[in-house]
């Protein structure tokens, strides 16, 4: 049977690892190359993916001992080029160069002001977002301070990783202790940077902010749109990255932001065409009626059954647009997929709601049939 895309072996495997160990071993005399690739292949093929950036960093550090301030030259002269400076987007780097970050915390909480420097040197090969936050619980004072400094920096990573290290709900990332509205200073003058991996890092920030406080975020874009110090398309792509979760959830304030009307008068009309299959899909047609050119956002939600009796609503998006005319007709073929391992479907009934600017404006009940 063939086996399934690996994350882990295609980011850390033995290749990866030689060259990492050749990167040191061109730098260090005593950096025994040979020893350090057996002594991270002994284990590596055993642990799961952030496992194996723990692992790796353990090895770094039997093979070069010593605090921050003995392995920090070493570290830095190992690096290689930092990455295209001319590039703005989809630019994460190498993500050998983690198990990097994890050295410098286990070695370096000591020594924060070096540590600081060196993550903003690694950031500009790899995120050191993980990395950080350490640092942010450890001396929340002086990596704010060095954050502000960050948000000039001429590397659009570095200038990242002061959004993204701070995040609320970085995903694998360690909780940091900072209050939600203690970054927004820093986002302040992030906002309009003239890069795409910096705004996005901002609008994901901001999202992250709305799931315990959605006005904090809405007049802080309100307050960004007065400014008027970011390009129209670039502040409005922004606030729509930013406000998604709020719009998956009818949030009234989120919807008129984006100039949504949720009171608008029309007219939702939805029909499911034939059977609703696992392992094949559901299809249905939605028919909008209302003033001309009023602008609608579409979503649809299923109401799916879970063990127990329990009913799980999904939110999905099907179409931003106007009734050009009047009306709008929209189909949608929604898979209904048989072996998927994160969310198992069960035969029953469920219900299909069409939700128009943030309000459930039409729902019909069907059986899902095995």
């Amino acid at each position: 049977m063939a086996q399934g895309f690996s994350l882990k072996d295609q980011l850390f495997n033995a290749e990866k690892t030689l060259y990492l160990s050749n990167l040191f071993s061109d730098v260090d005399d005593g950096f025994d190359g040979e020893a350090f690739q057996r002594a991270v292949m002994s284990r590596l093929t055993d642990l799961e993916l952030k496992e194996r950036m723990a692992w790796i960093a353990e090895c770094l550090q039997a093979a070069v001992p010593g605090a921050l301030p003995e392995v920090a030259p070493v570290i830095l002269r190992a690096l290689p080029p930092p990455l295209d400076p001319n590039k703005t987007d989809d630019d994460f780097g190498d993500f050998i160069f983690a198990p990097l970050g994890e050295w410098v915390v286990s070695v370096g909480l000591d020594h924060p002001e070096l540590a600081l420097d060196v993550l903003s040197e690694l950031t500009q090969r790899f995120s050191m977002e993980w990395a950080i936050r350490p640092f942010l619980n450890a001396h929340p004072d002086l990596v704010m301070k060095k954050m502000d400094d960050w948000c000039s920096h001429s590397s659009y990573h570095v200038r990242r990783l002061v959004s993204e290290g701070t995040r609320p709900r970085l995903p694998w990332g360690q909780a940091v202790g900072l209050a939600l509205h203690d970054p927004l200073p820093l986002l302040d003058r992030l906002h309009d940077d003239n890069t795409r991996y910096v705004t996005r890092s901002v609008a994901n920030h901001l999202n992250d902010i709305t799931k315990k406080e959605p006005d904090l975020v809405l007049d802080t874009l309100h307050t960004w749109q007065k400014a008027d110090r970011q390009e129209d398309a670039e502040l409005q792509w922004m606030t729509s990255h930013a406000l998604r979760g709020l719009v998956k959830a009818g949030h009234p304030r989120a919807m008129k932001a984006l100039g949504y009307d949720p009171d608008v008068p029309l007219q939702a009309d939805v029909q499911i065409n034939g059977d609703a299959r696992i392992g094949d899909a559901l299809t249905f047609d939605v028919i909008l009626t209302g003033a001309a050119n009023q602008p609608v956002l579409v979503d649809y939600i299923v109401h799916f059954q879970r063990p127990g009796g329990k009913i799980s609503p999904k939110v999905h998006k099907l179409k931003q647009a106007r009734l050009n005319d009047g009306t709008l007709r929209l189909s949608k073929r929604h898979k209904l997929k048989g072996d998927a391992t994160t969310f198992r479907l069960i035969p029953g009934k469920h219900r299909l709601e069409i939700q128009v600017n943030g309000c459930v404006r039409a729902g019909v009940d069907f059986e899902l049939l095995a």
